[in-house]
């Protein structure tokens, strides 16, 4: 049986293609949620048409949002307790088909590493979508980095989403597969069929999204961009979009002055099927997210990504530009973003359809 362990709304996102093309070949996968994000969960399974988890890792009644370093401890604690409480339970579910076991994590978050150890505790071959991004520094990004590099000495088969990973992995044990792209370019072929925007929105736009940790934990990197942003959004009016931490972030340092309802507006997260169609109306795109990073090339949009590093090199040099959090690097770009703007590559690539097919020739399906 194929087991996805997964904790973030980001993972799901990136999942759903592969979870959707292996039960197009007969199988069925299950899907055990470590509750890294619980409040979006539900609209996010809907909206990409996934079934509630089969197993949780915590506790669900009281699981909640991990949003600040301090709390990954006593999560890390609970998914421990809970997994060993639950070891023969789990183990059997894995070989409940007769077929090898399997593992499939995602990415860099904290389940990566974590899920990977979870597969071998319980015997499991382990697979790792969108393996082998490095940024060449441990301590940047942090601590996805690091996640990313754990995890690589656990896993059996690597799928990789382009040549450049491939070499990156080319001392890794086991198997190592070239994807041609990252599943979110089916994740966003997927959402579009039953995209809807939430609001109306200006005929002219930017859109902007700042929630890591590395930023929002450095004041006055925060209130820079935000100032930056404001002035810019004199000339075309910008759509910040926060969850709660961000919120938090900022009232604690005073800066919900800088936002208005007219060129600098703030409005919650929203679902995937809402995000989607403000991403692709966009003239262009201000945000510290590597998932974002990657949805911006594929789509030709233009795209700061403002962090210090990126382990992705999607788009670098094209359409997207890695400001190194440098304020005067974010100014250029608001000023002559259009003029990186590229043309679509939707249609190049299915990196779901090659994780399958790779799992059935294994005999994993």
């Amino acid at each position: 049986m194929i087991s996805f362990i997964v904790g973030t709304t980001a993972e799901l996102i990136k999942i759903a293609p592969v979870h959707h093309a292996l039960v197009a070949r007969g199988a069925t996968p299950q899907l055990w949620f470590t509750a890294q994000h619980v409040d979006e969960v539900p609209d996010t399974l809907e909206d990409l048409g996934l079934s509630k988890p089969d197993v949780w890792l915590v506790p669900e009644r009281t699981a909640r949002n991990l949003e600040r370093p301090a709390q990954v401890p006593g999560w890390a604690a609970s998914v421990a307790r809970s997994v060993a409480g639950r070891r023969k339970e789990l183990r059997a579910a894995l070989e409940s088909d007769g077929k090898p076991g399997v593992v499939v994590v995602h990415g860099d978050t904290f389940t990566t590493p974590y899920g990977s150890l979870i597969g071998r505790i319980l015997g499991a071959r382990v697979a790792h979508v969108e393996a082998g991004t490095r940024s060449g520094s441990l301590l940047s990004p942090l601590p996805e980095e690091a996640n990313r590099r754990i995890a690589a000495r656990m896993v059996d088969i690597h799928f990789a989403p382009t040549p450049r990973e491939v070499r990156n992995l080319r001392r890794a044990r086991g198997v190592v597969v070239d994807t041609g792209a990252n599943t979110v370019i089916d994740a966003l072929r997927l959402a579009k069929e039953g995209g809807r925007a939430p609001y109306d929105l200006p005929a002219e736009f930017g859109l902007v999204t700042l929630h890591r940790f590395e930023l929002l934990q450095r004041p006055e990197k925060f209130r820079e961009v935000l100032q930056v942003l404001k002035r810019a959004s004199e000339k075309t009016p910008l759509l910040y979009l926060v969850g709660a931490h961000e919120r938090e972030r900022l009232d604690a340092l005073d800066l919900n002055g800088l936002f208005d309802d007219e060129r600098f507006v703030l409005r919650p997260k929203l679902r995937y099927l809402e995000f989607l169609p403000l991403l692709t109306r966009a003239k262009f795109v201000v945000t510290d997210s590597g998932g974002l990073q990657e949805e911006g090339a594929y789509l030709g949009m233009p795209c700061a990504i403002h962090r210090e590093r990126t382990e992705r090199h999607q788009g670098l040099g094209q359409n997207i530009v890695l400001t190194g959090m440098r304020a005067d690097k974010l100014e250029k770009f608001l000023v002559e973003h259009e003029t990186l703007r590229r043309p679509s590559m939707m249609d190049q690539y299915h990196p779901s359809e090659v994780i399958a097919d790779t799992l059935d020739r294994l005999g994993y399906v």
